[in-house]
């Protein structure tokens, strides 16, 4: 059998992508080892920037059951167990989507049936070679063994992912071993729970903002009253003695004990499971030493795993990973990919893996035991007084601070600009951005920005006076959509977006000069090929 692309794994990140591809016109085969979806409590929404981007595809109303669009988190986050204060900010960048892993994946896989994805559960990749043209694939299945030649093979596998070790790429990092790390659904003394601001207050130690991880120098208590759950109650210490007992409520009871130095009476949690009762010791952050080989891509957890940093950072990477790598596959399948499309997904995402990275270990500094870090973060107390420095942590936390390399030459370097030691005038800023948030009058009437991407096909927004974009034949091109709407103040004039919703040309020029026009058609070309 031969197919397009076959996706090793049907979780989040794979149905993501299978969803991205089908919107393209390529019909992937997706495969996953276990026979009926997980219902083992994961991650238990999303955050930052990739809830931005479901809206973009019309998901965030699947999954938040509101037709409301998402709304900014403006009170307040946490960064190393530390309290941001977003109402610091003119608008805050975070952005919060709470649903359990398993409604993820359940509304994703309706959404990829849809669209028309065949989905083998119970299938699993067990070897792999490629050549020049293919990759074959040996899988085992309930009824016996086969074997497919796929144009491309994704890893969207996890953390394990079979799919990258059959690759023979690498997965360097650093270990954890010291962090023990336990969770449980349970109940609490309902008088404890604050109703204004729904705060846990714990006689002997003070209120415990819900969401908001509280450090000690003996270790981390966190509690997160879930919509519709019973709360997690999470305890986090290190130096433990290892154990294989069972774990269990009285267990988790004398860490919080350890912790806070108070005890906190943990009930059974309420109604139907599955509930959380687990223990975790160590963690790992690691990055793939490449994305790709050859005709295999890794994705998600296959790609970058990250420990200690909160807000399920793999999940909304990974998804991200997804969007990113589906249109560039899909164009390069079809044949009208440029030069040199394919190869920026590795260079993007290892960019933003990299920026999660530095998160993730300036995070795990910062709740780590001991006086000195006490001293580190009353410091670092002082500085959240700022809101420069809010604003900073708040994008490096939810994702809003990747800027991709827009240019011909894709720079490698992380955070460099744009056009920077180029010399010519200083591009847009949105360049490299996610797209912002606009609300455009276009001649249908009324329109937010998300609700033209739900195709996921390249953009060029047209609200120049007159609509002169959309009137030069010139800049017409077979694979992008042309909207007008009407000049709104203080807006950008132009915007071009790629399929995943970055800005890859912007104008504020009422009517765009020569040089502007060329950089524009230079822009469709370097992303969407020859016009």
């Amino acid at each position: 059998m031969i197919t397009d692309v076959v996706i090793a794994g049907g979780g989040p990140n794979g149905l993501m992508l299978a969803c991205e591809l089908s919107l393209a016109g390529v019909r992937p085969l997706v495969l996953e080892r276990l026979p009926e979806p997980s219902q083992e409590p994961k991650a238990n929404g999303l955050l930052g920037q990739v809830v931005k981007m479901l809206d973009h595809r019309g998901l965030h109303e699947r999954l938040s059951g509101s037709p409301e669009p998402p709304r900014p988190n403006s009170a307040y986050f946490m960064f190393g167990a530390m309290g941001l204060d977003l109402s610091l900010l003119a608008d805050s960048p975070v952005y919060a989507l709470p649903v359990p892993q398993r409604r993820i994946v359940q509304v994703l896989e309706d959404r990829a049936i849809e669209l028309g994805v065949e989905i083998r559960r119970g299938h699993e990749v067990v070897g792999l070679s490629q050549d020049d043209d293919a990759v074959a694939v040996d899988i085992t299945s309930p009824d016996g063994e086969y074997h497919l030649r796929a144009r491309y093979l994704i890893g969207a596998d996890g953390a394990h992912s079979a799919t990258r070790k059959l690759s023979g790429i690498g997965f360097p990092g650093v270990t954890y071993d010291r962090m023990t790390v336990r969770s449980a659904h349970a109940t609490v003394p309902a008088d404890w729970v604050d109703p204004a601001n729904g705060a846990l207050n714990v006689p002997g130690y003070g209120p415990v903002i819900p969401f908001l991880p509280h450090r000690t120098e003996q270790g981390g208590f966190s509690y997160a009253p879930m919509p519709g759950h019973p709360p997690l109650v999470t305890t986090t210490e290190w130096d433990q003695p290892a154990t294989d007992a069972a774990m269990s409520l009285e267990e988790l009871r004398a860490s919080i004990r350890r912790v806070l130095g108070v005890d906190v009476p943990l009930g059974p949690p309420n109604g139907e499971g599955p509930h959380a009762l687990r223990r975790l010791t160590g963690g790992n952050t690691r990055v793939a030493e490449r994305f790709a080989h050859g005709r295999v891509f890794l994705i998600g957890d296959a790609a970058h795993v990250y420990a200690a940093t909160g807000g399920g950072p793999g999940l909304n990477l990974g998804l991200q990973d997804a969007i990113n790598l589906g249109w560039k596959l899909a164009a390069e399948i079809r044949g009208s990919a440029p030069p040199g499309l394919l190869s920026t997904y590795e260079t993007e995402r290892r960019s933003a893996a990299h920026r999660m990275v530095l998160n993730a270990q300036a995070q795990s500094a910062l709740i780590a035991p001991g006086s000195d870090v006490t001293g580190l973060r009353e410091v670092f107390s002082e500085l959240l007084r700022d809101p420069n420095t809010v604003r900073r942590l708040a994008e490096l936390t939810a994702g809003a601070d990747v800027r991709y390399d827009m240019s011909e030459d894709v720079a490698e370097d992380i955070g460099e600009d744009v056009g920077e030691n180029m010399g010519g005038p200083k591009p847009h800023p949105l360049i490299g951005r996610f797209a912002p948030n606009l609300e455009l009058h276009t001649p249908t009437g009324p329109v937010r920005l998300a609700e033209l991407t739900r195709t996921a096909r390249p953009l060029l927004l047209d609200l120049t006076e007159g609509a002169s974009l959309a009137r030069t034949p010139a800049l017409r091109h077979d694979q992008v959509d042309i909207v007008t709407a009407h000049p709104q103040p203080h807006a950008p004039t132009a915007l071009l977006l790629r399929p995943d919703c970055y800005v890859a040309w912007a104008s504020a020029s009422p009517q765009p000069d020569s040089a502007e026009m060329e950089s524009l058609r230079a822009a469709l070309q370097r992303w969407f090929g020859p016009m």
